[in-house]
């Protein structure tokens, strides 16, 4: 399966692995990736049915995606990482720190659900509805819904038209997924440290829900954005840079 990713850094530097969320593509993390340092050794791929990685009938379940990771890691050659999830990639980012603990190195959750079932309602059921060409408007709304603060001049244009080129199908598919997937938090541990990175503004993850994963995920360490929305790294990509290096960092000397 082709999944297009970029891949920056020093070789030798801390492995971080980026998951985008639901709906994007490795381009999310075109900002954040500008702020990293070199000494971090960083990799986002493009998930299946997204962007332009290839699209598949089915496996469109939290598996498939957690497979998908673990497949990509033996192909650029590594055993473990620090793997960063935003938004649905931060749910299976724990899943995958739950199945896969010797290759988390740490987990950081970017706007991260605790449990996906939660998510409103009226959401759910728009995307239950959409047909191809899916309508850019929608797209347009339903990326702007995720973020709080102005973007650059034409940031904003890249993540609806990667999103616009996601189908119907695959919308729909992963979204059930995700519905249908077992809570993370509720069906396994997760050992590996763990940072949380939430903004105060996200309409989809509320307070107390990331209070909820911090207090479940021993040792975890949640810091709050004040003004910042659900998309985190796109909205503060030189914070969010600072405390993913320095946490990569720390893991990296206990390695």
């Amino acid at each position: 399966m082709t999944l297009p990713y970029v891949e920056q850094g020093d070789p030798s530097g801390v492995p971080v692995v980026l998951l985008h969320g639901y709906a994007d593509s490795h381009r999310f993390f075109d900002r954040l990736l500008t702020q990293l340092p070199r000494s971090i050794h960083a990799f986002t791929f493009t998930q299946r049915g997204h962007g332009d990685a290839d699209r598949p009938a089915d496996g469109y379940r939290q598996e498939n995606f957690v497979a998908d990771l673990a497949a990509f890691m033996d192909t650029v050659g590594l055993d473990a990482a620090v793997i960063a999830g935003q938004s649905s990639g931060g749910y299976t980012a724990q899943r995958f720190a739950i199945d896969h603990p010797g290759r988390t190195l740490g987990l950081v959750l970017l706007g991260s659900p605790r449990d996906f079932r939660d998510k409103p309602a009226d959401v759910i059921s728009s995307i239950a509805k959409l047909t191809d060409p899916v309508d850019p408007g929608f797209v347009r709304e339903f990326t702007e819904s995720t973020i709080t603060q102005a973007l650059p001049p034409g940031d904003l244009e890249i993540l609806v038209a990667e999103s616009c080129k996601v189908p119907a199908r695959v919308w729909k598919a992963a979204l059930a997924g995700l519905l249908e997937a077992a809570v993370p938090i509720e069906s396994g541990t997760i050992t590996a440290p763990t940072l949380i990175l939430w903004g105060e503004e996200d309409v989809f993850c509320p307070r107390g829900e990331q209070e909820a994963i911090a207090q479940t995920i021993a040792g975890a360490d949640l810091v709050a954005y004040p003004g910042t929305g659900h998309a985190v790294a796109v909205e503060q990509p030189a914070r969010a840079a600072t405390h993913i290096a320095a946490f990569a960092r720390r893991l990296g000397v206990r390695r």
